[in-house]
């Protein structure tokens, strides 16, 4: 969400990619109930696309009150519902893109058509046409420290209280989205991350055409690193480890830069060591003030900035 509103301040012509892993919540509740992509990611990136402070800002100065209703859709597309029926806690653009995508009978064509309704500037794609599997080996949760249990589904990975030491889909090779693998390959600049490390971020390495497409894109590369380990997925990790697993899950894709922030990497032997793990995915280090004050969440506008300097220094080829 934070990515897309940072390259938003930089151009309209924006695209994401999106995981189609994701089995809990009301998600989970419409991939069971339909046999439906599930949608909650899906409507994440449209409504950060919609409610991009730089695309209002764009369309305020054309039409004030055009801009006052698309803050209000994106609003609709977030609300969840209440009470304590069958429709309780499903966001609306859940309903919306599930609904459509029943009419049209294909995700990509539901998600382009409520771009078109609503006037989002860019594009929301999903990595699979069919709905993944996030399966996880985790250690840490039987007596034998050496033992490993296999998790499966996305929230039980993201929450579990073990280690987890590998990540994988089902289907191990799914049917990639087409329009997905043009736009990588087609891109001037790629971004990968942040995110929930395993179960949101190495997955796009995980659908073998997608990384191929990642691998023979001429697109600059550039990887987001997260600001602090995620409590369960990825406790204890330093941001020199984040580097170590998506290079063991895909030692082929080299990317141009790993951005960190710099107060989750003090200078010294530690930013000497992770350095070196850039250097392992071919990538030069950017250490840059990246957090929103007092958090550990990504300040678009700071995000937008390094990767703006970035392109201004070493525009893609």
């Amino acid at each position: 969400y934070n990515t897309l509103t940072a390259l938003r301040y930089l151009t309209p012509d924006v695209t994401a990619v999106v995981t189609v892993g994701d089995d809990g919540g009301s998600s989970g509740r419409l991939r069971n109930e339909l046999g439906l992509i599930p949608p909650g990611d899906l409507r994440m990136a449209l409504a950060a696309l919609l409610s991009a402070p730089a695309a209002l800002a764009e369309r305020r100065a054309v039409d004030p009150a055009a801009a006052t209703r698309q803050e209000l859709w994106a609003q609709v597309l977030q609300h969840r519902l209440g009470g304590s029926g069958a429709l309780a806690g499903h966001p609306v653009g859940n309903l919306l893109l599930s609904g459509v995508d029943e009419l049209t009978g294909d995700m990509v064509s539901a998600l382009d058509a409520i771009v078109e309704l609503f006037g989002i500037d860019g594009r929301v794609l999903p990595m699979a046409t069919e709905p993944l599997v996030i399966e996880a080996d985790v250690t840490g949760l039987e007596e034998d420290p050496r033992m490993s249990r296999v998790i499966r589904g996305q929230v039980a990975v993201a929450t579990t209280p073990g280690v987890v030491r590998r990540v994988r889909i089902t289907p191990a090779a799914p049917v990639p989205c087409p329009q997905a693998l043009e736009v990588i390959q087609t891109a001037d600049v790629v971004t990968i991350g942040p995110g929930s490390w395993f179960s949101s971020v190495i997955p796009h390495v995980l659908v073998p055409d997608q990384l191929v497409a990642l691998r023979h894109s001429r697109a600059r590369k550039i990887l987001f690193v997260n600001l602090a380990a995620e409590p369960g997925e990825t406790t204890g990790f330093s941001v020199e480890r984040h580097l170590h697993v998506l290079h063991a899950h895909a030692d082929s894709l080299r990317v141009d830069d790993v951005i960190v922030d710099a107060a989750s990497v003090p200078a010294g032997r530690e930013r000497d060591h992770l350095e070196r793990a850039a250097h392992k995915l071919g990538a030069q280090l950017v250490v840059a003030d990246l957090a929103v004050a007092g958090t550990s969440v990504h300040d678009p506008e700071k995000a937008a900035a390094v990767v703006g300097r970035l392109l201004a220094a070493a525009p893609p080829q």
